[in-house]
């Protein structure tokens, strides 16, 4: 499944500058709102669901190479953000669902963690 799917299927709003999301295919999916976590865990061009979101996470999406990052609950980074994000060329998708709405969601869609394949 690619991340235009998800999009369309969850209903989710792009914050960044828009991409060929078709073409973009996430490898697995992680949840959490821990930063050291989501290092230590997710894998790359996975699927990040978190209801984080001020600067670091764009930090830790681009070093792990994230497909894109889905900001839950309402959350909503600022301009500042936004701009850091389109510049490091990280996708951030927003939401008002809760987080266990949205990993629902996603499993339901077929969506893994890295460790379930």
């Amino acid at each position: 499944m690619n991340l235009q799917e998800i999009i369309d299927t969850l209903e989710l709003s792009a914050y960044t500058k828009p991409h060929n999301y078709s073409e973009i295919i996430p490898s697995s999916g992680y949840s959490s709102d821990l930063l050291s976590c989501v290092m230590a865990g997710a894998a790359k061009k996975s699927l990040w669901v978190t209801l984080q979101s001020h600067g670091n996470i764009i930090a830790v999406a681009s070093l792990l190479d994230l497909a894109a990052v889905i900001i839950t609950e309402g959350a909503t980074p600022d301009p500042v953000m936004i701009e850091k994000a389109n510049e490091e060329n990280v996708i951030l998708l927003g939401t008002s669902k809760p987080t266990f709405y949205i990993i629902g969601k996603l499993w339901e869609m077929g969506l893994r963690n890295k460790q379930e394949e």
